[in-house]
């Protein structure tokens, strides 16, 4: 009962900041935060981020290894530039990828939640790999996405033209 009392003031508490001046905002920042707000930071991030920071209190910060991951790419963009964070290829629902594998060609459908293949849903295109070859693969290798020399020919659904 104390935690569901405990979620609820939590969510009272965020709510509430939508509704408040842009000073008290910033007191608000001050308390949290322990600085100043950033001078041309715009109402409604400003909002997030003091929602962020209530609910990190609330529930805790993200694990140690993962701030180690985040400053370990902070300082080599710093270094390097942008251009060495690559997120990888994103895949729009309705593309389509195709791969000849033994001599017959095999066709994916993205999703917004998955892939279709063969006319079942699958989660992943790793399954759909294994289940391709028998074998197991890195789904994104076996499709040619991503850093490798193989690329799979992506066809826009017809409903995209």
């Amino acid at each position: 009962m104390q935690r569901v009392a405990a979620v609820s003031a939590l969510e009272n508490e965020i709510g509430s900041l939508e509704g408040l001046p842009t000073h008290e905002l910033k007191i608000t920042w001050r308390r949290l935060y322990r600085a100043e707000p950033p001078r041309c930071m715009p109402r409604d991030l400003m909002i997030r981020a003091l929602a962020y920071r209530l609910q990190e209190r609330a529930h805790g910060g993200l694990a140690p290894a993962t701030k180690r991951k985040l400053r370990s790419l902070v300082v080599e963009i710093e270094a390097r530039g942008v251009q060495v964070f690559d997120p990888g290829v994103a895949l729009k629902p309705g593309a389509r990828l195709i791969r000849e594998w033994a001599g017959e060609t095999h066709t994916v459908i993205v999703l917004e939640d998955g892939f279709d293949y063969d006319g079942e849903r699958y989660p992943s295109l790793t399954k759909i790999a294994a289940k391709i070859t028998g074998a197991h693969w890195s789904g994104p290798r076996f499709f040619g996405i991503g850093k490798t020399r193989a690329r799979p020919v992506a066809v826009a659904d017809a409903t995209d033209e």
